[in-house]
């Protein structure tokens, strides 16, 4: 689909806010400039630092918001990752709340269960393993969401045939291809790569990148979804696809 330019950059949220953010601040200061106001909160936006200490509705509504939320979070918290310390999924949501005080837990489990691989919240994780775990599942997680719906799907139409269809994994020339999966709640990485990719050219908002979803889905014969997820942390070109 083709957007317009205002659509693409989200001006609309932004203007609506910036009244929204005006009215209740002259309702405290009637004296307010308006016009230096506005240009505040734009040239806020502008620079990455709007979104902070706002609620989480705001920060995860555009692209832009998302990854200049990341940054204030790797900014405010990195010296965790050089000290070394590990922290469980409600320590870092501690941290998150800190900067946006509704942040959801379940996201920030979410984000342990791609570090982890299981559901165990008490479980120790450093900083950077969170962090790039985060930036992913925040990011992306709408994304997400229709992506684990059509894993579902493709793991009950097939769940019944006892005879799975081994798809030869694409040889690399450096290592052995990652073991996405193998186990029972597995599916054909070739089949859920088509899904997944037909997804992305029909969804609207934010993506991985087409071609790091096919190297990652093609170098395994079959994947879960968190295998999957995790493939997709630990990959080098995420870090510089998130904001794009």
């Amino acid at each position: 689909p083709v957007f317009s330019p205002t659509a693409r950059h989200h001006v609309i949220t932004y203007l609506e806010d910036a009244v929204s953010q005006l009215l209740e601040h002259k309702e405290e200061n009637p004296r307010v400039n308006p016009a230096k106001f506005l240009s505040d909160y734009f040239t806020s936006v502008h620079r990455g630092n709007h979104t902070l200490f706002r609620e989480y509705e705001y920060i995860k509504a555009t692209p832009h918001n998302r990854t200049a939320f990341i940054r204030i979070f790797w900014k405010c918290f990195r010296q965790v990752g050089k000290s070394g310390d590990l922290l469980n999924a409600k320590e870092y949501q501690s941290l998150l709340c800190l900067l946006c005080p509704d942040f959801p837990l379940e996201l920030v489990q979410k984000t342990a269960r791609i570090v982890l691989m299981d559901d165990a919240m008490d479980c120790l994780m450093s900083f950077t393993d969170f962090l790039f775990a985060f930036q992913l599942q925040f990011y992306y997680d709408g994304h997400f969401v229709h992506g684990a719906e059509i894993y579902t799907n493709i793991m009950s139409a097939t769940r019944g045939s006892r005879d799975a269809v081994v798809v030869p994994s694409v040889s690399r020339t450096k290592g052995k291809p990652p073991q996405l999966s193998d186990g029972p709640d597995s599916v054909e990485s070739t089949q859920f790569f088509e899904a997944v990719k037909m997804l992305c050219e029909t969804f609207q908002f934010s993506h991985p990148p087409v071609d790091i979803l096919r190297g990652i889905l093609m170098s395994a014969p079959r994947v879960s979804f968190y295998g999957f997820l995790m493939a997709l942390a630990k990959h080098e070109g995420i870090n510089s696809a998130v904001g794009k």
